[in-house]
């Protein structure tokens, strides 16, 4: 059975770009806005704040798991809030390779794995939009020593290290949006593949892309009436039915074209398209340009 989340991380292609270990003593503020840069951090032990903005503050805590998937502005800092005139400090580095915000001496309060990675899809995007925009999870530690994992492979200089660090990187993001309940997740797909009527017929979606799916045949494989099932899809995913197909649909075919695996006719068979031409017009009307001309920008991009 084709799994959905794991398929759109993997087309997402994850890759480490920085991943530390940070301890913490004393006040500390620490404010990031990383534009394209999903972050990730797991409290190894002891406590801090974070604040996302557009988010209520929250105290993380030894076991606790954060994932930004999409771009925000946020701020970490120790439980006792710093003084009005405190500047966010840097980390410094220590002999051991670790990071120390705040007191450079004395007992820490808290310590954790953060770390950065890059979307290396094209359409990542659009793949992000249908994921939560923050995952909060505590009690996963499962997920705690992924990271670690990671946190000693970046820092490694061993053989297929960035083979490793890219699986590592898949699985630790499948874990931590499946240890996400779909009843409190953003509108997307987690929370429609909680879902379990939504979830079989996003899974026809994905099993078949080919098919000449209506929202009819849709609503039968999720065993609701028509109108019913259009109002919940649309509600959970906050997209509607034909607009998710036709993304993903998008999403293979440039996947495929980048991959070369066959011409534009066999890639508008493989997405659900009678013909190269009517899939010629769907691609450049979503994507700007035709299929053709679109592979070859992205060959001249990474060029």
């Amino acid at each position: 059975m084709v799994d959905p989340l794991s398929e759109v991380v993997a087309l997402l292609q994850p890759s480490a770009c920085f991943t530390k270990l940070v301890n913490g003593a004393g006040r500390w503020r620490v404010r990031r806005c990383e534009v394209g840069e999903p972050f990730y951090c797991a409290i190894l032990e002891g406590t801090c704040r974070l604040a996302v903005d557009g988010y209520a503050p929250i105290v993380l805590q030894a076991g606790d798991f954060v994932l930004i998937p999409t771009v925000h502005t946020f701020t970490m800092s120790s439980v006792e809030p710093s003084a009005s005139g405190d500047t966010d400090g840097a980390p410094i580095r220590l002999p051991n390779g670790e990071y120390r915000l705040g007191a450079q001496s004395g007992a820490i309060d808290v310590r954790y794995a953060v770390g950065y990675c890059i979307f290396g899809s094209p359409d990542a995007a659009l793949l992000v939009s249908l994921l939560p925009q923050f995952v909060h999870i505590r009690g996963e530690p499962r997920l705690a020593t992924l990271v670690q994992l990671v946190a000693e492979e970046s820092r490694a200089a061993r053989p297929a290290r960035d083979v490793v660090l890219a699986r590592l990187l898949e699985v630790l993001l499948i874990e931590a949006l499946r240890s996400t309940k779909g009843t409190t997740a953003s509108p997307g797909l987690l929370q429609g593949l909680g879902d379990e009527r939504l979830a079989a017929a996003i899974r026809c979606m994905h099993e078949n892309p080919s098919q000449t799916w209506t929202v009819a045949q849709l609503a039968k494989e999720a065993a609701l009436s028509r109108s019913a099932f259009f109002e919940r899809f649309s509600r959970a995913l906050g997209i509607a039915p034909m607009e998710y197909l036709l993304a993903w649909r998008m999403a293979l075919a440039k996947n495929m074209l980048l991959r070369k695996e066959g011409s534009v006719a066999e890639v508008a068979e493989r997405v659900g398209y009678s013909s190269a031409s009517a899939f010629s017009v769907a691609f450049t009307r979503f994507v700007g340009s035709p299929p053709s001309r679109y592979a070859q920008e992205q060959m001249e991009v990474e060029i």
